[in-house]
């Protein structure tokens, strides 16, 4: 029997070539939508990464698009966001609210994706800025279309709809479903974190109803066109200085339209908020001789930001309101 002996070189080679095959293995294994044992979720920006964090516990690892303190309207994809797309095991985002997003999510092509908007109803809060006042419209008045930010998909929806708890905690279902889906293993823990948080915002919703039911005020202005739903939701009038664009300069007749309003329904503050500047609202204030006070659209949490997450923001917003509207 004759046994042939492997040279130095043939053995280095056989030994490079599994080595190879270990590390291709090992790289499979990397782009399976796990990081460190975890199902790798990467949120488009805070109100989805919450959602994730919250729905997916410890089972999840959970990333964002748009950094803390980022307003997220201008957030540009790099390259490498959009590799990490690809990778992940579920990618959580709100259809149009984000062009660039929309625009990476179509690249990446992921494998299991949750988008917001299809978990709940999107509305046309389209009342124009510029000037003129639509009376009757039931929460609505002041807001603009779709502007500078034009959102992809339906240029006339409101993306807003975290700041309504009861859109929020439909959102909050169905992105429970998209975890169970994209990491069965785990469904039961999703199911119950689901509900627990459900259930916070269901609370959450009935802090909102009560705590503004005897009002001296419906009519509230804000930096922009934020809180469409939220008005609606409580029967409440937004008007808005910039319409749904937080960057855009609002015209002098928008503004001399503010001045008529404030007095006609008795306006004692105007709201700004913690991501764009609050020049203007602060001049317009001052101008009326009203207070400031910060109404959070919650885009991200940062350093100003009046609580830690979600639900402490949106009672900090609740307090604000209820001292504008002179809430009992």
């Amino acid at each position: 029997m004759n046994i042939r002996r492997l040279s130095p070189m043939t053995a280095l080679v056989g030994a490079a070539a599994l080595g190879l095959t270990t590390l291709t293995a090992c790289s499979s294994d990397a782009g399976d939508g796990r990081k460190d044992g975890k199902l790798d979720v990467v949120a488009s920006f805070y109100p989805m990464q919450f959602l994730a964090q919250r729905i997916g516990g410890d089972a999840v690892h959970v990333s964002s698009l748009t950094k803390p303190g980022v307003e997220p309207h201008d957030l540009e994809i790099s390259p490498r966001q959009t590799a990490d797309l690809t990778e992940a095991g579920l990618v959580v985002y709100l259809k149009g609210l984000q062009p660039s997003v929309d625009r990476a999510i179509a690249q990446a092509d992921p494998k299991h994706v949750a988008d917001a908007t299809s978990y709940t109803t999107l509305e046309d809060h389209g009342a124009e800025v510029e000037g003129d006042h639509h009376e009757g419209e039931g929460g609505h008045e002041g807001e603009k279309g779709h502007d500078a930010h034009a959102h992809s998909g339906d240029a006339a929806a409101d993306p807003h709809i975290w700041l309504d708890p009861v859109r929020y905690a439909q959102v909050a279902k169905g992105v429970g479903k998209a975890l169970e889906k994209a990491d069965p293993d785990h469904a039961k823990t999703y199911q119950k974190n689901t509900t627990t948080l459900v259930k916070e915002l269901n609370t959450l919703d009935q802090d909102f109803r009560s705590g503004l039911k005897d009002r001296s005020s419906d009519t509230f202005i804000t930096t922009h066109a934020a809180f469409g739903y939220l008005a609606e939701r409580y029967g409440l009038r937004q008007e808005a200085i910039s319409g749904l664009d937080p960057e855009s300069e609002p015209s002098p007749a928008r503004i001399k339209g503010l001045h008529t309003i404030a007095k006609k329904d008795k306006v004692n503050t105007v709201f700004f908020e913690t991501l764009v500047s609050d020049r203007t609202a602060k001049t317009l204030a001052g101008d009326l001789h009203l207070r400031t006070d910060v109404l959070d659209p919650i885009e991200g949490i940062g350093s100003k930001s009046k609580g830690e997450d979600y639900i402490q923001v949106m009672r900090s917003n609740l307090k604000a309101l209820q001292r504008a509207l002179g809430a009992k």
